[in-house]
This record gives C-alpha cells, structure tokens and sequence, in this order.
C-alpha cells in the first residue's frame, strides 16, 4: 500500500484520537468534575455555616488523602477500557459520519444530501412513521403489561412460578422469537390452518388472513412480539421495585382505608417511579435498535420497514453506503435525547 493511499486513514486516525479526547474529556469534565467541584463548595460552606453559629473560627475542610500510586493504578484500569472504546465506538462513528457527507460509492462529496434525502423520500417517511408507531406503543404496552404482572403476583402463592412464565421469553433470541410468532401468524389457504391466530380466527367463522400482509395491522402484530419479550424485563426491575418499598408506608397507607385502587395510583406508583423511568429508557432505546425481528418476519415488505433494517438495507443491499451511514447517524441521534434524559434522572436521584 502506498503511503499517498495510507495517509487519509491515518489522518483519519489521528482525528478519531483527538476527537475521543476531546469527547471523553468533555463528558468526564461535566458529569464528575463540575459536580464534584460544586458539591465540595456546598460542602464547605455548610460546614462554615454550621460552626460560625459556634464559637471559634471555622475548622478548614480537609481533602481525602490519596495513596501513593492510586492515580497512577486508576489510569492503568482505565486505559484498557478507553482504548476498546476508541476502537469499538468513537472511530466507526466517526468514519460513519464522514461516510453519510458522500456518495454510494464514497467518491463525490455530497454535504448533507443525505440526509435530505431522508425526509424527502416517501418510502423513508414510511420507515420513519413506524419507527416513531415502535418508539411509542413498545414501551407503554411493555412497562404496562410488566408493571400489571408484577403488581397481581405481588407475593402470591405461586409467585416464583409465575414470574418465570413471564420472564422466560427474555432468554429468547429476537430471531428465535420472530420464528416463534411466525408461526403463530401463519396462514395456509386451503386445509387445516397451521398458526394458532388462523385457526382462533377460523374457529370464530372467519376467513383465513394473511396477517403479516395487511398493513397497517402487520406492524402492530410485529410490536406484540417485542412487548412479549421487553414485558419480562420491565416485570422483574418493577417487582423488585415494588418489593423495596417500605412497610410502613404500606401499613399507614392500609390504618388511612385506603382501597387497592388508591394504594397503587398514590402509594406504589410513585414509589417505583424511579425504576420505572429506567424501564421505559432502556425499552425505548432497545426499540430504537429493533432489527431482527422485522427483518425474520416479513424483511421490511408491506411497510413493515423500520430505520435500522433501512440502514442495513442501504449499506449493504444496495451498496448505498451514503445513505446508510446518514440512517445510522440519524438513528444516533434519536438516543441522544434519552441518554441525556436518563443520565440527568440519575443524578436527580442522587442528590435526592
């Protein structure tokens, strides 16, 4: 390889390297740094506070003594993790954004073309509107079937039982739970209907349905998939939720006569609404992502198209690496949002 063919990557590189610095150091400057940095300012001046009501001067605040060596053994734990990072993140990002400013075939400069393109274009409005149908009903039918569940087997007879059923589709792949469903959407035009959803349907007196083929229905039986996998997840952090809250809340709220109703709309909800602000972020970003399930059950056809199938399409169907890296950019930029959300809601917390 010549050294004129070599240097755009290492040029690449080296902006790939300041640019994690620069990133890295922003990040760990505004979420440790700045809030340390005020915290030990309130701190002193509680403590001033607190002693000039006294006699005698305030005592100063003295600062943590540090091991010789620990700074030192902390960079050497971090280093490893920061150099994955580097290679596994900050570099592919960048080299995606770079790609999503050019053509297919990444040899014209095309600016923000791409993403124009985006928006301009039917078939994509159409990926975008089921992403956002996703991006809603997912999490609020997920966070809800779970929080339900978790609430009725609160310390029933068969608690443990009951929970496994409802959890095992966790162990479940997404490919494995699109062939699963599939099969229970199938349809057979003659003869004896194979998919269980057929064969209730004929059973009522109805006529055999193509399901996965009638749009708009097709996107809504494809979210009953992901529901019954994320319901799981969102079932055990909210159990355990509900199962921290203390007793004697509980036993007031029980001495005030309140009903089952009350209990849960002023009593458990917002004790749990912590764990249940981390249900709804962590589902909404893993719907965000949703690839596989599509892609096994109808591969995006009769608008079923979501924006990660979208991008994978156009990278490496189409060879339309532009396009496919300004999805992916985009995509990227719809999670921004809930993890600043989210990083801001644990902070809340902590200083709560």
């Amino acid at each position: 390889m010549e050294f004129e063919d070599f240097a755009p990557k290492l040029s690449m590189l080296l902006y790939g390297v300041i640019a994690f610095v620069v990133v890295i150091g922003g990040l760990l400057l505004l979420l440790d740094v700045v809030p340390n940095y005020f915290a030990r300012r309130r701190e002193a001046a509680l403590i001033a506070a607190s002693v000039s009501t006294s006699d005698g001067p305030a005592p100063p605040v003295s600062r943590r003594l540090r091991k010789p060596g620990e700074g030192l053994l902390g960079i050497a734990f971090l280093i490893p993790a920061l150099l994955l990072l580097l290679i596994g993140l900050v570099i592919p990002a960048i080299r995606t954004i770079i790609l999503s400013l050019f053509n297919g075939d990444s040899t014209e400069f095309v600016g923000l073309s791409n993403y124009g393109w985006i928006f301009q274009e039917n078939d994509i409005i159409r990926v975008l509107t089921n992403t956002l149908g996703w991006v809603i009903l997912v999490p609020l039918l997920a966070t809800g079937v779970g929080l339900l569940y978790a609430v009725m087997v609160d310390r029933a007879r068969f608690e443990a039982v009951a929970k496994s059923l409802i959890f095992l589709p966790m162990a479940i792949s997404f490919v494995g739970a699109g062939i699963i469903w599939k099969f229970v959407y199938a349809y057979r035009g003659e003869g004896d209907q194979i998919g269980l959803l057929n064969w209730l349907w004929t059973t009522l007196g109805g006529e055999p349905q193509q399901f996965l083929n009638n749009a708009p229905w097709n996107t809504f039986l494809l979210i009953v998939v992901m529901v019954w996998i994320q319901a799981g997840f969102a079932m055990v952090i909210l159990s355990a939720a509900i199962k921290a809250i203390p007793a004697d809340i509980v036993e007031a709220a029980r001495l005030d006569g309140v009903t089952p109703w009350q209990m849960f709309w002023r009593v458990t909800l917002p004790s749990i609404r912590p764990s249940l602000i981390v249900v709804v972020v962590t589902i909404t970003i893993a719907t965000l992502k949703v690839f596989d399930i599509v892609r096994t059950m109808t591969n995006g056809n009769f608008d079923t198209n979501v924006v990660a199938l979208e991008m994978y399409n156009q990278a490496f169907r189409y060879q339309e690496n532009g396009q496919g890296s300004a999805l992916a950019v985009f995509l990227f930029i719809l999670v921004i949002p809930i993890v600043i959300f989210q990083i801001r809601n644990l902070r809340r917390q902590r200083e709560v």
